[in-house]
């Protein structure tokens, strides 16, 4: 699986290419699936999220709106009930999953009840692209600072196809809490590399290369 970890999704041109480098083709001629599951775990969201997101309401984190040949919804607590003999052809046979930002360990608890995550390692030509929750759930860990939603398991880890953690949305002003200091001192609790990322900029991870790509200010944090 090729993997775009952004902030908050296709916000300049430096991403955008990146996107249409990682799919090997056009938007215009790419399948896509949209997961909004993310957003039901999270306090401060609610399902108007859920239906920006999918219905591409949503300018400052583009993400469905971006022109995809086909787009559809793929709601992973639905999964379990209809049978995997129907979802896994629809994401076998999609180009790009587009997964929306909310809360990652209730997205981690559901990508793993679901299958999807078993699945994961096969997808070896799909695009996931992820936005900040999205992004985050590909990470070994969250950090407590991100802690909303508990775990049954009551850890902050995730599902670790990565081995760097995401801080997202770095400088925000809408988020006065997100600054560097604050993301060196939630590294510092991870003893491990991780990256503090603001709004434009993206991580893109393909055969075992990551690379950064970025309009805007991003710190890597190592141990």
């Amino acid at each position: 699986m090729k993997l775009l970890l952004t902030s908050a999704g296709i916000t300049n041109a430096s991403i955008h290419h990146a996107l249409v480098d990682l799919l090997g083709k056009p938007i215009a001629e790419s399948n896509a699936l949209c997961i909004p599951t993310a957003g039901y775990g999270h306090p401060q969201t609610n399902p108007g999220h859920a239906w920006r997101f999918i219905s591409g309401r949503e300018p400052e984190c583009p993400m469905t709106e971006l022109g995809w040949k086909s787009l559809g919804v793929l709601e992973l607590t639905a999964l379990p009930s209809i049978g995997e003999e129907r979802w896994v052809p629809w994401v076998r046979e999609t180009d790009v999953l587009l997964v929306n930002g909310g809360d990652a360990l209730y997205l981690c608890h559901w990508m793993r009840a679901s299958g999807l995550a078993d699945l994961l390692p096969s997808l070896r030509e799909t695009v996931w692209v992820g936005l900040s929750a999205g992004s985050m759930v590909m990470t070994p860990r969250i950090g407590e600072d991100f802690v909303e939603w508990r775990s049954p398991t009551g850890s902050d880890e995730t599902l670790g196809l990565v081995d760097f953690s995401i801080f997202p949305h770095l400088g925000h002003p809408e988020l006065p809490e997100n600054t560097l200091a604050n993301a060196e001192r939630w590294a510092a609790r991870l003893h491990g590399p991780a990256y503090a990322v603001d709004d434009q900029t993206a991580i893109t991870v393909r055969g075992g290369t990551v690379e950064v790509v970025s309009e805007g200010h991003w710190r890597l944090f190592t141990p």
